[in-house]
């Protein structure tokens, strides 16, 4: 909802002025690169338009008592009706204009309390920027310094639009959200209805076609009494048929209408939080102008897409990187003026921002005509810094050399300036793409320019994402970090030094156990083709075996609660359309534990030839017994236990109450749990459903044995997740050791 139609009841009158200021100072700003790009031509629609700006800060300020901005606006004003009578707005007075927009967009950011002290410590640059514009109105010459790069920039940075709705609005959206979700979850379950009804249809039709079989017998029969006591049964199919058939197309319509309803429901949920993109590159214009002046070099942005929609978060993210990439093409790409009229391009680079939906994504191009990438200069800073030889540095195709550009600490200037030449940027870049799920190609002509596309998802609220099955539970990898699915026989698989791998169109991918990195447990031998997923890039390119694939899905994401804290390879969570609990997969994470299993050389194989896969079995066999956590604050009880299962083979831990056995079980792999109920700290309960929220310990069998045998405590405890309760006071010695072995089967010892 637009300032114009919410309700500003609850906003103070310097937050009325923030929200006039910024909408004012952006008409400002584009209006003036305007008439600078039109070599200071007053365009009547315009100055007109830039007229009215000033005027409305000049009358906000005003109510606020904000004098100061009120003459800098009146100041402003008076230049442009001076444009209006045909006088040229030289870039050097455009400075003087837009400084003086900077110095009342920096007033506005101040709070109601502080308003007042700015104004004081700022005096002086408030007295210098009314002079100056005071000039401009005057038409007199002043001097034509740019302003500097790096102030220009910080400027900028204030004024970056502010959310005017209160935060609470950000809290009502994830309650929309979730219901909207909810809401789609619960018409995907008509499916299931609709499908039963399918086979009921089909055991109908079979049961009506014996009824006829069986008539067509009886007439031919000599016993008429059968015969038309057949054929009013067969009578009385006919409208059974008619009426299945009305309500299986009155449930299929409603079951259209009711997901139509639900996707255009969470679509205008989400349409709540899309913004233009104008929103965060409007400041990139101005941006560009100045940068590029300081450098003794002309520049002028242009922007394409500027109506496209994007969440507002990923617009929030993305702010940074763009700036680092418009600033870049100046510094590094556009030529100066000289170079450029040399090689016969204009005098002024171009460089043009693109943004587009494509394919249901964000598709965002900054692109340049400047000098391009030198490919042969990136070749002798990859041999300088060491990071390869120099026939491995000529052998490296242009992708390849690419990708070193967004390595932390890479740089291609031979000196630091204020800008550029420190090596931090292209890597802070790729780091907050792929944060919000995101890829970044860069491509470049020496001579003619450079090219970086950029693929989004247009909401984190919605992801695209492939559903897999790993050790019996759904799992999701955003769409946009997977690279391509396969099938791969077990025979075209390799080992080289302990490692998996197979080849591809020509490039061999190293192959790793889906189940292992999640430490799921060990994958089954394939019985036929391995499903694989290939995730990463470059050098970290894995492929990813897994149990299944179940295909594509739109999942609305929700974050995991804090309590949690950050889980290992684990981004989210989501529903599935069946209403099932899926965990998002957190690709950088998962490489990161996938280099950690390599580096301590404990990938397991995934098929070997079947006599290895014999001794492997044999080798099973002969592992050491299962191991079992008695948690029970009564020391006889515990040592009594401890002492039946030794018996039978099986190695034993004790823990004495709840908050111990949480920490033991956490710190070691056990077999099964054993606890009592009433406990000091944490009771068994409590440790049943810790176990069963972590996504480590989520399979492991937990017994429940305990003195209290009422249904309602039995209820509880297998409610919390446990898989045996066990009354203390009714089992004997080989009740406990029975209902181990079902659970967990012998030692093994």
């Amino acid at each position: 909802m637009s300032p114009d139609h919410a309700d500003l009841s609850s906003f103070s009158m310097m937050d009325l002025f923030r929200m006039e200021a910024d909408g004012q100072a952006r008409t400002l700003i584009d209006g003036l690169l305007a008439l600078e790009s039109n070599a200071g031509a007053g365009d009547p629609a315009t100055v007109e338009s830039l007229m009215r700006a000033a005027h409305s800060i000049k009358g906000a300020a005003a109510i606020v008592g904000l004098d100061a901005v009120v003459q800098l606006a009146h100041a402003m004003e008076d230049a442009f009706v001076a444009a209006q009578h045909g006088k040229l707005l030289t870039a050097a007075r455009i400075d003087a204009l837009l400084a003086g927009v900077d110095l009342i967009v920096q007033c506005s950011r101040s709070s109601e309390d502080g308003v007042a002290g700015w104004l004081g410590q700022n005096a002086a640059r408030i007295q210098a920027a009314m002079a100056q514009v005071a000039q401009v109105a005057q038409v007199a010459q002043f001097n034509e310094a740019p302003p500097s790069a790096m102030v220009a920039a910080a400027e900028l940075a204030e004024i970056a639009p502010q959310a005017a709705a209160p935060r609470a609005a950000q809290q009502n959206y994830d309650r929309l959200l979730a219901l909207a979700s909810e809401t789609r979850i619960n018409a995907h379950q008509l499916v299931p209805v609709t499908a039963s009804l399918q086979r009921f249809k089909r055991n109908q039709t079979s049961l009506f076609q014996a009824i006829e079989k069986l008539h067509e017998a009886l007439v031919r029969s000599a016993d008429p009494a059968l015969a038309e006591q057949c054929a009013l049964v067969l009578q009385k199919t006919h409208p059974l048929k008619q009426s299945l058939h009305e309500h299986m197309a009155n449930i299929d319509s409603y079951e259209r209408r009711v997901l139509s309803v639900s996707n255009k429901l969470v679509d205008e949920v989400l349409a709540l939080r899309m913004r233009p993109l104008r929103d965060g590159v409007h400041a990139f214009g101005r941006m560009v102008r100045d940068l590029a002046r300081s450098l003794g070099k002309e520049a002028q942005l242009t922007i394409s897409g500027e109506d496209t929609l994007v969440d507002r978060d990923v617009l929030a993210s993305i702010e940074g990187p763009l700036g680092h990439m418009l600033r870049n093409a100046v510094d590094h790409g556009i030529e100066a003026k000289e170079q450029r009229l040399a090689a016969g391009k204009p005098a002024a680079g171009a460089i043009l921002l693109e943004a587009r939906h494509r394919n249901g994504m964000l598709s965002i191009v900054v692109s340049d005509d400047g000098r391009g990438v030198d490919f042969d200069k990136i070749r002798r800073s990859i041999v300088t810094r060491q990071l390869a030889s120099v026939p491995m540095a000529q052998a490296m195709s242009k992708a390849e050399l690419m990708e070193f550009l967004f390595l932390p600490a890479f740089t291609m200037k031979e000196t630091a300036s204020a800008i550029s030449g420190r090596g931090v940027g292209l890597d802070i870049v790729l780091q907050a793409i792929r944060a919000q799920n995101g890829s970044v190609r860069m491509e470049s002509e020496p001579g003619k320019g450079a090219r970086t596309s950029i693929t989004l998802p247009l909401t984190q609220s919605i992801v695209r994402a492939l559903v897999i099955d790993v050790g019996g539970e759904a799992y999701a990898i955003p769409i946009v970090k997977v690279e391509r699915v396969l099938k791969v026989a077990p025979a075209d698989l390799h080992t080289l030094e302990g490692k998996q791998f197979f080849e591809a169109n020509g490039e061999h991918l190293g192959l790793v156990s889906a189940a292992q990195v999640l430490e799921l447990g060990p994958m089954a031998p394939p019985a036929g083709e391995l499903a694989v997923v290939v995730i990463g890039a470059g050098a970290r390119r894995y492929a990813l075996a897994v149990d299944a694939i179940r295909g594509e899905q739109s999942l609305v994401v929700q974050p995991i609660d804090q309590v949690f804290g950050k889980l290992r390879d684990i981004a989210s969570a989501a529903l599935l359309d069946d209403g099932a609990p899926v965990l998002v997969l957190d690709i950088a994470d998962l490489l990161l534990s996938i280099d950690k299993l390599l580096g301590d050389g404990g990938l397991q194989p995934l098929a070997q030839p079947s006599e290895q896969r014999g001794e492997q079995r044999g080798a099973q066999q002969q592992r050491q017994a299962r191991r079992i956590l008695v948690v029970d604050d009564s020391l006889t009880v515990r040592e009594m236990e401890k002492k039946l299962l030794q018996g039978r083979g099986y190695q034993v831990d004790i823990a004495i109450d709840g908050v111990d056995g949480w920490n033991a079980v956490r710190s070691d792999a056990y077999d099964l749990v054993i606890t009592d109920v009433d406990m000091p700290r944490m009771d068994g309960v409590e440790l049943v459903g810790m176990i069963r929220k972590d996504i480590h310990l989520h399979k492991l069998p937990v017994m429940i044995v305990s003195y209290k045998d009422r249904p309602d405590d039995r209820a509880r405890g297998m409610t919390a997740g446990a898989d045996y309760y066990l009354a203390k006071g009714s089992f004997h010695d080989e009740t406990l050791l029975d209902a181990v072995f079902d659970l967990i089967g012998e030692s093994g010892a």
